[in-house]
């Protein structure tokens, strides 16, 4: 699998509200109410992960976790990373969770 382009990524984060392109990485920050309501949330993440062997870095602050997405072998952005990014948002519709 190859890198997007600049181009590609950035048409890609049109159509995932609150992701950017930082440092190389697709990243998004998400907030809860609560710690545990955000454990739900990175467990979600995890399983979908795990399911696609593609894990994300997630740094978990209180109700905050961000998300980044990168393939590593490729040293950058891929389309399994947009892919995963957009099974990310549809939990979070599933769940009826503002993006």
């Amino acid at each position: 699998m190859t890198k997007l382009s600049e181009s590609e990524i950035r048409d890609a984060i049109q159509e995932l509200p609150g992701w950017v392109d930082q440092d190389g990485k697709l990243t998004k920050t998400f907030t809860h109410s609560s710690f545990p309501e955000a454990i739900v949330f990175v467990n979600a993440v995890a399983h979908i992960a795990e399911l696609a062997n593609h894990h994300p870095d997630i740094d978990v602050r209180y109700s905050n976790i961000t998300l980044s997405l990168m393939t590593h072998d490729e040293g950058g952005i891929t389309p399994r990373d947009v892919a995963l990014a957009r099974q990310v948002e549809a939990i979070r519709r599933k769940a009826g969770v503002p993006v």
